[in-house]
């Protein structure tokens, strides 16, 4: 357990980190969370790649304790039309965590044993994109609104052009496409410190 303590002490502060910058704008279709929840990933990879995926697994599951702890408080936080963090939310946000945190950890164990960037690479880029599907859907799609008929999601299903310049489509894809945007820019720049944290702590690699 003390191996990867790190290792759920860093998901642990990414996960609390999101969940406050989340309520930043930066620009028109991000957040400030969109740039740090991505190296959740890293810290999965990493923590596979040394200790495998038992270890991996316990530090998403770390991850997704913080999570609800954090979902827990925003729901006792008023903001001026309600709780900043709402049932659908926080149902969306554990949900898309544990899925896509655990896809990562399959795929990544499946490739492990291939050229070093394979494993992080795909299974960064597919966890990722399983991550954005599910919580902007759950989150914020009409055809789900039975969650928690009470959620006002009528502003996120605005029917705009899509990131300012596509067909028109509710404002949650948009918001949602960014978000995986910026998911692929940070699982390509996070092969480079994946491989000098490999390369520097090398004879801790497990190979089992």
């Amino acid at each position: 357990m003390r191996r990867y303590l790190p290792g759920i002490i860093a998901m642990a502060a990414i996960v609390v980190a999101s969940n406050i910058l989340v309520q930043f704008l930066f620009g028109q279709w991000l957040t400030w969370g969109a740039f740090t929840y991505p190296l959740a990933f890293l810290v999965t990879d990493l923590t596979n790649r040394f200790h495998g995926a038992a270890a991996a697994r316990r530090v998403v599951f770390a991850g997704f304790l913080t999570g609800v702890a954090c979902s827990l408080i925003g729901t006792q936080i008023m903001g001026i039309s309600g709780p900043i963090v709402t049932l659908r939310v926080a149902l969306a946000s554990g949900t898309a965590f544990l899925t896509a945190q655990m896809l990562d950890v399959a795929i990544f164990a499946a490739l492990r044993r291939r050229s070093w960037w394979q494993a992080p690479l795909v299974s960064t880029l597919l966890g990722s994109m399983v991550d954005t599907v599910l919580f902007f859907t759950i989150a914020f799609s009409a055809r789900l609104a039975m969650i928690d008929p009470g959620a006002d999601i009528a502003w996120a299903n605005e029917v705009l052009p899509l990131l300012g310049l596509g067909p028109a489509l509710p404002l949650w894809v948009s918001l949602a496409l960014a978000d995986w945007m910026v998911k692929l820019a940070l699982a390509l720049l996070a092969l480079v410190p994946f491989r000098m944290i490999v390369a520097r702590f090398g004879r801790h690699l497990r190979t089992a």
